[in-house]
């Protein structure tokens, strides 16, 4: 009974702030509550973009990236000079797209209806569920992993389990992260507001545990501290060292390529725009840059301790002796894992395959489909060292990169800022978003093909070179190919109306 109310509640909200009527709001190919447009005023203020910012930052992947970055041939400050760029930038672009995100007021399928129409969307949203899967089963993986090293430090005798090796991943292993796994299905289940409480948790709870292990490490190495520290055999200088520090910049923004695209998912919800940039600016800039440099630190201080630097904090957690301080460390550690794997790939999926057929899925099943793939794709075979992760952030930036430039470019100068909130909901072909069949053709075919173009940089031997600025080359592409399309539109206009 409750839940009919709410629902009659939201249809009547619904009508009165976006003008939709009972055939929007029946509309089982495009509309069902989850992916509904914004009612009232957001509850995100800058607090939790703020909290969702260190959330999605502190993580055992970001952890490996930035210390994964020195094996690229570039020492410490290099690689933490790299990283800042790329922030900087990624702050730029978090703004564009988070603002859309909260005028609009929808998730990121629906706003990308905008750009590739209320059919052609699912093109987007299907391409970034993928990447969330595989994003949302590799840090499920790395979070089980620390959990297995406190169950083994307190039931030694669970050993045996360890041994005994099912499809790449030990018994215990599996039961690990299957009990993750579950826990991450509760939390998304419990709905978007218990995902915000989550966030505004797991965020900092990671920084006591980065802090704690820092100084652990630092304490272990004497304080010392060699920033000409490199992971490689061959040291960049000169131009190739800048080269170097632009490819971790863009690295780096391929590495949150999938949550700034679907950033529209979160910052519908908040209170503002001014909200967004603030939340952006403490977030991302202050609180990213800080844990790039506690980041660097660990591996640094670890290289005296170890000879090498440790790319993965969770073999550190292994040498602590206090079962008490393991207990506390691993605890903040999974769930720093669970808080950032939720917003940045769980949330995001579970929209995306909710889109793609509304009357069939909503948010939760989607979180359903998004839970098994992440197992089925198997991620621990997927995670194996630094530089595999980083040329696969490469390969995901490479189509991710066309779709961000496509849309920004599409809702700041083709369409000002303008759009007709209930027209995301329609499949009449007046609508504003129906162009050709539900498809703008234009917008799809130029995706495509930057998307090809794309992936022969990142991906072809050849151009290896420039794999690393896969994202920012289909960014521009993007960009470009719709000031294009929109120059021979009006071109064509003009003959016509001659």
């Amino acid at each position: 009974m409750e839940a009919s109310v709410a629902t009659s509640t939201a249809a009547s909200s619904w009508r009165t702030e976006h003008g939709l009527t009972d055939q929007h709001i029946s509309n089982g190919r495009l509309f069902n509550p989850d992916i509904a447009p914004r009612t009232g005023k957001g509850n995100w203020g800058t607090g939790s973009l703020f909290n969702w910012w260190m959330s999605a930052w502190h993580s055992l992947g970001g952890y490996a990236m930035a210390v994964g970055f020195m094996a690229l041939g570039l020492n410490g400050w290099q690689a933490l000079l790299g990283m800042a760029i790329g922030m900087i930038a990624m702050w730029g672009a978090s703004n564009l797209m988070g603002v859309a995100g909260q005028r609009v007021g929808v998730p990121f399928p629906v706003l990308a209806r905008m750009s590739f129409g209320v059919n052609g969307a699912n093109i987007p949203a299907f391409l970034r569920a993928i990447v969330a899967v595989c994003w949302y089963g590799i840090q499920t993986f790395l979070a089980s992993q620390a959990v297995l090293i406190l169950a083994l430090k307190i039931f030694p005798g669970l050993e045996p389990l360890n041994n005994t090796m099912f499809l790449g991943l030990s018994q215990l292993g599996w039961m690990c992260l299957l009990l993750l796994w579950a826990a991450q299905l509760f939390v998304l289940h419990r709905g978007m507001e218990t995902v915000r409480r989550l966030s505004d948790f797991a965020g900092p709870t990671i920084w006591i545990a980065m802090i704690a292990l820092a100084l652990w490490t630092l304490s272990r190495a004497d304080w010392k501290l060699d920033w000409n520290y490199t992971m490689s055999d061959q040291v960049l200088t000169g131009g190739a060292a800048v080269v170097g520090v632009l490819s971790v910049a863009s690295l780096v923004l391929a590495y949150m390529a999938g949550p700034m695209l679907n950033f529209a998912d979160f910052t519908r919800m908040s209170s503002s725009e001014s909200s967004v940039r603030r939340g952006n600016a403490l977030g991302l800039l202050l609180n990213g840059i800080a844990f790039a440099l506690i980041s660097v630190i660990i591996g640094i201080a670890s290289a005296e301790v170890y000879d090498a630097a440790v790319t993965d904090p969770i073999l550190l957690l292994g040498d602590l002796d206090s079962i008490t301080l393991l207990l506390v460390a691993t605890l903040a550690v999974s769930v720093a894992q669970v808080g950032v794997n939720i917003i940045c790939n769980f949330v995001s999926a579970s929209f995306d395959f909710a889109h793609l057929a509304p009357k069939a899925i909503t948010f939760k099943i989607g979180g359903v489909i998004t839970a098994v793939l992440a197992i089925v794709v198997m991620p621990w075979h997927m995670y194996s060292s630094p530089v595999i992760i980083n040329y696969f952030l490469g390969g995901v930036g490479a189509l991710v990169g066309p779709l961000f430039g496509i849309l920004i470019a599409d809702f700041y100068l083709v369409k000002k800022s303008k759009f007709i909130v209930k027209d995301l909901y329609t499949s009449a072909p007046q609508g504003a978003y129906h162009y050709s069949g539900g498809f703008n053709v234009p917008y799809i075919a130029a995706f495509l093909l930057c998307g090809i173009v794309t992936l022969i940089v990142a991906l072809v031997p050849a151009f290896s070179a420039l794999a690393s600025f896969s994202w920012p080359i289909g960014v521009t592409l993007g960009f470009l190919s719709v000031l294009a399309i929109k120059a021979l539109s009006s071109k064509k206009e003009i003959v016509e109306a001659i």
